[in-house]
């Protein structure tokens, strides 16, 4: 019974090792990647925390470490916190007015109308282009005698003609129409992507009930895009807040710091005021704040799941 019982043994050691072999194996193909992560991520994570807490200026290795100094200098910095109030209206516009759009945009192309796949790749065309190139269309658009102001002379409102990035009172409007003017395509490829997974029966059942296409848009459309409107706002959220190509491009944070956002101010501090380790207790406390954002909106959607 012992010889026996020894090739079966012997067997199931061999099938574990392939197990171990396969596994080691497998390791290899996300070790590129997972190194990847570890060297552009991790690391400069690490780095930034460490600096957080230091004088560093960005060039002189000899610094001190100043405790909390820097985290307490960003809490109670007014200016900090006006540069958040930007991006979080940033943010607020961008979910009420670009995600309706975008919602919208692809409820019409996921239809059968002529020319759906040609408005598909429009809609997306500005996502792909660069946010420093789009922040230099718009700051022409909005220029004295640009675009904007040009079209409103010709078709006879002259008087509402406006120093658009110029004041403090529309400045902040006008970069926010840039950015959400580039960020609806994104939206809405994914919204698009979320309707062509809801079941057509659906749709055939309730027109054949005498349901309107606003009653559908209301009781089956939205209801079902519950999880990617999850998705999408998550990413708004971030996108808007992080904001930092198209205020950079049309007006540097100014009138003032009207229109200064979290990460702008980031910038500055780092490489305009070599304060690498303010900058470094900025970055830290936006992020925290970011991850807590994201954990609230997933924690709601899943209450109304």
């Amino acid at each position: 019974m012992g010889a026996s019982s020894f090739p079966s043994t012997k067997g199931k050691f061999k099938s574990k090792r392939k197990q171990v072999r396969k596994r080691y194996l497998n390791l290899t193909y996300v070790l590129p990647a997972l190194l990847l992560f570890i060297l552009f991520s991790l690391l400069p994570i690490i780095r930034t925390v460490q600096y957080s807490f230091t004088n560093f200026n960005g060039v002189n290795k000899n610094y001190d470490y100043v405790g909390f100094k820097n985290y307490l200098t960003a809490i109670t910095d007014t200016r900090w916190w006006e540069a958040v109030g930007n991006g979080i209206i940033f943010a607020l516009l961008s979910l009420v007015f670009m995600n309706t759009i975008a919602l919208l945009l692809s409820v019409a192309t996921n239809s059968n109308i002529r020319g759906s796949k040609f408005y598909r790749v429009v809609f997306y065309i500005p996502p792909i282009l660069s946010g420093i190139v789009v922040g230099y269309i718009w700051k022409w658009i909005y220029e004295p005698k640009g675009l904007l102001n040009g079209l409103l002379k010709d078709i006879g409102l002259g008087e509402y003609t406006h120093v658009w990035l110029g004041s403090i009172d529309t400045a902040l409007y006008a970069v926010a129409v840039s950015s959400m003017w580039q960020g609806v395509g994104g939206s809405f490829i994914l919204f698009l992507a979320g309707l062509q997974g809801i079941p057509k029966d659906l749709y055939e059942a309730a027109s054949i009930d005498g349901a309107s296409r606003f009653q559908q848009l209301r009781y089956i459309t939205i209801p079902s895009l519950r999880k990617v409107y999850t998705l999408v706002n998550i990413l708004t959220i971030l996108g808007a807040l992080g904001i930092f190509n198209h205020v950079y491009a049309m007006t540097m944070g100014g009138p003032g710091y009207t229109t200064e956002v979290p990460a702008l101010r980031i910038y500055r501090e780092a490489f305009t005021n070599s304060n690498f380790g303010m900058a470094s207790a900025f970055s830290i406390v936006f992020g925290v704040m970011l991850f807590i954002l994201s954990l609230i909106q997933l924690k709601l959607s899943q209450k109304k799941d």
